[in-house]
């Protein structure tokens, strides 16, 4: 059973507040992750300690590298049910994780930070992680919308 969107709220907008959408059904998932000629982040936030300790804020962190995704969304495990569950059948080859930070390009994914390389890692750690995927996956120069 989902928590209450007010505890959650805050949780949600420490993504939004620096550039990401949330998708909260399963076509706005399709919409997004279908499409081709960009390189876009899902982040799978969670309400636990590791997505507040590690994951969100080294994802925020990480977006001052000079190559990042040209799209960012989030879906929020056991809140957004179904649209956690669609962009997980994107996830081939992974076991469900929550938190986790995705890169799609074109639709594929190319890479994916699970929960058990962000828990216990300092933030700036993470962040130093994801800048190597964005360095091998990204383009350089673009703004993050």
């Amino acid at each position: 059973m989902p928590y209450p969107e007010e505890l959650i709220a805050p949780m949600r907008q420490d993504l939004v507040q620096i550039g990401f959408k949330e998708l909260r059904t399963p076509d706005q998932v399709d919409e997004v992750l279908k499409t081709e000629g960009n390189t876009t982040m899902v982040a799978i936030n969670s309400v636990c300690g590791c997505s507040a300790g590690g994951m969100r804020p080294g994802v925020a962190a990480s977006l001052g590298n000079q190559a990042k995704p040209d799209v960012l969304v989030s879906v929020f495990a056991g809140q957004d049910l179904d649209a956690t569950e669609r962009a997980r059948e994107y996830f081939t080859g992974y076991p469900p994780s929550s938190p986790a930070v995705v890169l799609m390009k074109d639709g594929e994914l190319v890479y994916m930070l699970e929960r058990h390389e962000i828990e216990g890692r300092h933030p700036l750690e993470i962040a130093d992680t994801l800048k190597a995927a964005y360095d091998e996956h990204c383009s350089v120069g673009q703004e993050v919308p």
